[in-house]
């Protein structure tokens, strides 16, 4: 087996937690709680015949990316950017966020995400995906939409 250190990182209530929670325990929960510092947990993925340990690093929200601690961010495999696609706030900046993340982890592949698509209005979801043509992928920690593809995905190209 393998194991495989991913930092999620995002802006404040982009729902990151969420996100490894619904993907860790298949479950939600609507009340929020603010994680301070980071927040680790592990789940286990079959992927390409072999087995990968994702080590998932739940770092607390911030506006700017430099502002995480550097300890949480090294020896870091893969990071999954997350925004929220009803607060454009979330990702109006996210090629220079992911920039840095490219300048200082060289090589270190990068997913970005869309969280919350099931807030958006029915039938508009292909509309939303042309429009942020710059995430990989739009999930749903609320409804599980593509979060077990979204961590496959990742561990697939880790692995």
């Amino acid at each position: 087996m393998i194991s495989k250190k991913i930092v999620i990182v995002g802006h404040f209530g982009v729902g990151k937690t969420s996100l490894i929670r619904r993907f860790v325990e298949d479950v939600f929960s609507a009340d929020y709680k603010v994680t301070i510092g980071v927040h680790i947990l592990k789940k286990t993925v079959h992927v390409n015949d072999k087995e990968v340990n994702l080590i998932l690093w739940d770092t607390e929200g911030t506006d700017d990316i430099e502002e995480i601690r550097k300890a949480y961010l090294l020896g870091t495999h893969g990071f999954i950017f997350v925004c929220d696609v009803t607060r454009p706030v979330t990702y109006q900046n996210i090629e220079s966020q992911t920039q840095y993340l490219k300048d200082n982890f060289n090589k270190v592949p990068i997913l970005s995400i869309g969280n919350k698509s099931d807030l958006l209005p029915k039938g508009s979801i292909s509309e939303k995906k042309e429009e942020l043509e710059f995430l990989d992928m739009l999930v749903s920690a609320k409804e599980g939409n593509n979060v077990q593809r979204l961590f496959e995905k990742i561990a697939k190209i880790l692995s």
